[in-house]
């Protein structure tokens, strides 16, 4: 089991695979007052710049899963690079079942509450391996502003309106499931531009090399339609945002 090409193709060059710059990672990490020690599990990991990052600033330790072999191997070499391969690891493997062999004192899912079959869900799968009195991060997209047609949803690569909440309600849906929200770290439209427009030139360069390849003609296609999506209905209806929840 594996991620689709497409996603590591598109997103080849990224540390970080959501609309959070290196600059609002590290705030986060420092917004927590993380210490010394901490242990932490990171579902869906990515390449394991957050773990990583925090590892070296803030003496994190803890373990990655993600279901790409590529990612997880950038994960993996990341650590190395930052001197913190003792102190993190990285597991490839379906994050969806994914529950810690102890408690942990951080658990994570940045951007990737599918695992879950949505908030809710994953939020219960993570308190599966937090200690009492842990902290859970959960990173998720909200609607900025109501969408006003279907295009614009589906623009926004969502299904209905209701796929996502506005701010109000998420924070107040995290509420509804017992948790306190203690921080916040919000992308906002620069962080969202590094994050989608770097998929452009990742997408050009790949189909340079490759215009024989099988999934040429789907790479053409985004490019061709993506950067006008994204100013047209991303980045214009859609957050995304970080969300620190202590159980109450």
């Amino acid at each position: 089991m594996d991620l689709p090409r497409i996603f590591t193709i598109r997103e080849s060059s990224h540390r970080i695979h959501n609309p959070f710059t290196a600059d609002k990672l590290a705030a986060l990490g420092q917004a927590l007052r993380l210490t010394p020690g901490t242990r932490a599990l990171d579902l869906a990991s990515g390449s394991g710049e957050m773990l990583c990052t925090w590892a070296r600033d803030h003496r994190v330790t803890g373990t990655g899963v993600d279901l790409s072999t590529v990612f997880t191997a950038k994960a993996q070499a990341r650590a190395a690079e930052l001197g913190v391969a003792d102190q993190v690891g990285f597991v490839q493997g379906d994050a969806s079942g994914h529950v810690a062999d102890e408690p942990v004192d951080l658990a994570a899912c940045i951007g990737a509450t599918w695992i879950g079959d949505g908030v809710a869900g994953t939020v219960e799968l993570l308190s599966r391996s937090l200690r009492p009195g842990g902290l859970m991060l959960i990173g998720e997209p909200y609607w900025r502003k109501a969408p006003p047609t279907q295009d614009v949803v589906e623009g926004c690569h969502a299904g209905s309106e209701a796929d996502f909440r506005t701010l109000p309600d998420l924070i107040g849906h995290f509420g509804d499931l017992g948790y306190d929200v203690v921080e916040m770290m919000l992308a906002d439209q620069d962080s969202w531009d590094r994050y989608q427009a770097a998929q452009w030139l990742n997408l050009r360069h790949w189909l340079d090399r490759n215009p024989g390849d099988e999934l040429a003609t789907t790479v053409r296609a985004e490019l061709t339609t993506g950067p006008v999506g994204y100013v047209r209905y991303t980045r214009e209806y859609l957050g995304w945002g970080v969300f620190a929840l202590m159980r109450r």
